[in-house]
């Protein structure tokens, strides 16, 4: 294990949180107990993440596209999110974490979306690691909601396309007030964004580590960390 350098922390992770099924599959288990072991995988990485003082963590949770999954397992992890919720908020906000959602919840399960609002209201002041789950979310979905907005905006407002930029939009976007991500990390060795952060990433540094999800834990963190800390980022420029 290298040691990473602790001054120089990717202030945004992303973690797009893949292997679940694969996992309980080679353990002959059904694929909602790969649902349930990554949901323990999660616990320790927001912890880590808490303990080492990065910024941000944002975690894909639910896609848009994931409801075309069979209903008995879509209903399996609407209630593993109401138990995490019910389960782990408290703790969450005893350590100063926020939890913020990026996504649409309004088709989300009455019991789910209680959950939800109740720990974003118990969080909603802390200042410590700002907690993102992105939860019905879609990429593509979320740059056309920002394209609508920002273009009724600039009817009402009267604002030149011209006078159109990045900043301007960026506001319409659920990441709102966030930093982009530094790190992306995809688990279970498949090299894709899979409509994930599709504006926020452009400038991101990938990993892909062959572990799947339920495996991953704080030590595979700290070695993405390391592998971040060794890239030349420049952004397009020189140095």
């Amino acid at each position: 294990m290298h040691s990473i350098d602790y001054n120089k922390l990717p202030k945004h992770i992303a973690i797009i949180m893949d292997g679940n099924g694969r996992w309980a599959t080679k353990k002959m288990l059904p694929r909602v107990m790969g649902h349930k072991a990554g949901l323990e995988a999660l616990r320790g990485i927001v912890k880590a993440c808490s303990d080492i003082g990065i910024k941000v963590l944002t975690v894909y949770a639910f896609s848009t596209e994931n409801w075309n999954r069979p209903s008995d397992e879509v209903s399996f992890l609407m209630k593993l999110l109401v138990d995490y919720m019910r389960k782990e908020t408290a703790e969450l906000h005893k350590n100063n974490v926020r939890i913020k959602i990026l996504g649409d919840l309004s088709p989300m399960p009455d019991m789910t979306g209680k959950e939800i609002n109740d720990a974003l209201k118990l969080t909603q002041n802390n200042n410590g690691l700002q907690f993102n789950i992105a939860l019905n979310y879609g990429g593509r979905a979320e740059i056309i909601k920002a394209c609508k907005a920002l273009l009724s905006e600039a009817l009402s407002k009267n604002i030149s396309i011209d006078a159109i930029e990045d900043t301007m939009f960026e506001k319409h976007l659920y990441t709102e007030g966030d930093i982009d991500p530094d790190l992306i990390i995809r688990t279970s060795g498949e090299q894709r964004l899979s409509n994930f952060l599709l504006w926020q990433s452009a400038y991101s540094e990938f990993i892909f580590p062959e572990k799947l999800w339920p495996d991953f834990g704080k030590e595979d963190l700290l070695n993405a960390i390391y592998q971040y800390q060794s890239r030349d980022r420049r952004f397009g420029a020189l140095k």
